[in-house]
């Protein structure tokens, strides 16, 4: 029988994210602006030895995204991480993994904003100081919080910094640190005792610069063929990254003479490599690059919770809509709030480490998902790992052994996110998610 009116079906999401668009999603998502410090905070743990701890940081980091491509290859929704953990092991471990991720972005934005105010110093040497500082950092959260609470529109205005001026400066290092490189060979990186313990350091630092690609899986609804192109993207973006850290990092410990206490290492190299001029301009692109990173997180993370409380595994207030402005008020506040705390009361390298411990946690997960996953449903995978269980069991134990680096008060930290967490899916176990009705 036909009908000449055809059958309607449910909008779907546009499938238009092709494999290199994949690719920069996933660089863009990595490629954050914790390099703007980083080069400092390993080469004060390994010394001359860091460019080698950024290249085993890499080739560890594969080991994770092999399993991550094995996993991300047997699904094509929309959820990333949080999607492929809750299928796996259930509602429980699902909650712990937005909470995790919560910690993990709050931190690294933590992060964000110290380094904002330290390349500030170039220009205004005094913004280190307490009071300037605290000034600083509680107008520029307070200004970000109040454009996202009256707006999304207004929101997506501020965040709209491109990677640009991130890109640019870091070219310029890359050329002008390389030229120089060419007539002064040398190493300026005094030598530095990195035993075990230094190095496990430097490893957790540096897996927070090759994270964040789990971000680029979470559009996979709108990618035209994610489970063939994800491994392809996730590989890629890994290996333009690790060239990239390991130039950057062999020209930090080659231009500076005292690298490990540089505050502002790709500034201090250029300073070398081009004078004060040279300074200034990577530092001008360092405060743009945070800028823009800040906005777009004080924009997209309290969406995030508020998406997640909608669902019920949030507390559900933070689902609130302000009723004139539409937009998740109570989300935004609380993040500011705790972004102001973390970032005034902690210093970069302690937000990166917490921030990469949270990760370590469900990249953990992703490791051992792969063999529950390939009993549950076999051959559900378009791309398999070579080796058997080798490389989930190499990267469960890699994220093993850096937890044990996570000291007392970043353990206090985790501890109570997941305490939160498991009482957050105790008091909501029943509850049924709510309609998504909201314009927020």
């Amino acid at each position: 029988m036909t009908s000449g009116t055809p059958l309607s079906s449910p909008p779907q999401l546009v499938r238009a994210i092709g494999r290199w668009s994949m690719v920069a999603l996933a660089v863009n998502s990595i490629l954050g602006s914790g390099i703007f410090g980083l080069p400092s905070a390993v080469a004060a743990l390994v010394g001359e030895w860091s460019v080698w701890a950024v290249l085993i940081a890499g080739a560890g980091m594969g080991v994770i995204i092999a399993c991550y491509a094995e996993v991300a290859s047997q699904f094509d929704e929309t959820g990333g991480t949080y999607l492929y953990l809750r299928h796996t092991f259930g509602r429980f471990v699902g909650v712990q993994v937005g909470w995790l991720t919560l910690l993990s972005r709050l931190t690294a934005c933590a992060a964000a904003v110290n380094l904002l105010v330290i390349y500030l110093g170039e220009f205004w040497p005094a913004a280190a100081e307490p009071l300037p500082r605290l000034a600083v950092i509680t107008v520029f959260l307070c200004t970000l919080a109040a454009v996202n609470y009256r707006g999304v529109g207004a929101g997506a205005r501020v965040s709209n910094v491109t990677v640009v001026a991130k890109l640019l400066a870091l070219a310029v290092v890359c050329v002008a640190g390389t030229i120089y490189l060419v007539g002064h060979p040398q190493v300026a990186a005094r030598p530095v005792e990195a035993g075990l313990d230094g190095w496990l350091k430097a490893m957790l630092l540096l897996l927070f610069a090759y994270g964040g690609y789990e971000a680029a899986l979470n559009p996979m609804g709108e990618a035209r063929n994610p489970q063939r192109d994800v491994a392809f993207a996730l590989f890629t973006a890994l290996a333009i990254l690790l060239a990239l850290y390991a130039l950057l990092q062999l020209i930090v410990i080659d231009l500076v003479p005292d690298a490990a206490h540089s505050v502002r290492p790709l500034a201090d190299a250029a300073r070398v490599a081009m004078g004060p001029a040279g300074a200034a301009l990577i530092s001008a692109g360092a405060l743009l690059s945070v800028y823009g990173y800040i906005s777009a997180n004080m924009l997209t993370v309290p969406r995030s919770t508020f998406a997640l409380a909608e669902r019920g595994d949030f507390p559900a207030w933070l689902a609130a809509v302000h009723p004139r402005f539409r937009t998740p008020h109570f989300s935004i506040l609380v993040f500011a709030l705790l972004l102001w705390g973390f970032s005034q009361f902690a210093s970069f390298s302690w937000n990166v480490t917490l921030s990469a411990v949270a990760r370590v946690l469900f990249y953990g997960g992703i490791c051992a998902a792969v063999p529950v996953l390939r009993r549950r449903q076999p051959g559900a995978a378009v791309y398999r790992l070579p080796g058997g269980l080798l490389l989930p069991l190499v990267g469960a134990a890699i994220c093993a052994l850096l937890l044990t680096r996570a000291d007392f008060s970043k353990s206090l930290i985790l501890l109570a996110t997941l305490t939160a967490a498991a009482v957050n899916w105790f008091l909501v176990r029943n509850r049924k998610p709510a309609p998504a009705t909201s314009n927020a």
